[in-house]
């Protein structure tokens, strides 16, 4: 079956943008822009919200004409152009680029999707992130710690009143040269056992 794969850059303290949705402090270069490509063409499928999907409907269908891109920003923007992509969002009405606009995150027709053949999903957006967390639908975090603190703005994981208790288990890490550094979790397979008496 398919996973549902959360990516994304986080600062040391554990941002995803600034407080003006500032993403200059991100240190991507090309060592880790063509990692993270050749992470992105096995997949099977951009799920994104409506912010998401327009900002990058809005760069990457015709970054490879800037005659300045770089071979990492080519070789992506050929890989967005291609993938398909399921775009959940209640007021757009349509979506180009091989979208599909999906109303409301349905965990049934979620389910159902991963079990369709192919690579496994690619999640982004803060809002519908944060919706797949809270239902329980993400089986795996690729998250690319940059070694800068931003000190405000939108963190990466919502902010809950309640604990979440979502065990993972550390199964890949990797190391840039930039200092950027992969650390890729899934689902624990071996839950935390609370100890006797506790409530």
């Amino acid at each position: 079956m398919r996973k549902i794969v959360l990516m994304g850059s986080v600062s040391l303290d554990g941002y995803m943008a600034g407080p003006d949705r500032e993403l200059d402090w991100h240190r991507v270069d090309d060592e880790v822009h063509a990692y993270i490509n050749d992470r992105v063409r096995s997949m099977g499928a951009f799920l994104n919200g409506r912010v998401m999907y327009e900002l990058m409907a809005d760069f990457w269908p015709t970054a490879d004409a800037d005659p300045a891109a770089g071979a990492p920003v080519v070789d992506f923007a050929g890989i967005w152009r291609a993938m398909p992509k399921v775009v959940y969002s209640r007021t757009l009405e349509h979506a180009d680029w091989n979208a599909t606009v999906v109303r409301e995150v349905v965990p049934q027709e979620v389910r159902a999707l991963k079990e369709q053949p192919g690579g496994d999903l690619l999640l982004g957006g803060a809002d519908l992130s944060a919706t797949f967390l809270r239902l329980g639908l993400v089986d795996e975090f690729h998250l690319y710690i940059h070694p800068v603190v931003i000190g405000s703005g939108k963190r990466f994981f919502p902010t809950t009143e309640a604990r979440s208790d979502l065990d993972l288990d550390l199964v890949e890490t990797h190391t840039f040269g930039n200092g950027v550094i992969l650390l890729r979790h899934e689902r624990s397979r071996h839950p935390r056992v609370s100890p006797a008496g506790s409530a």
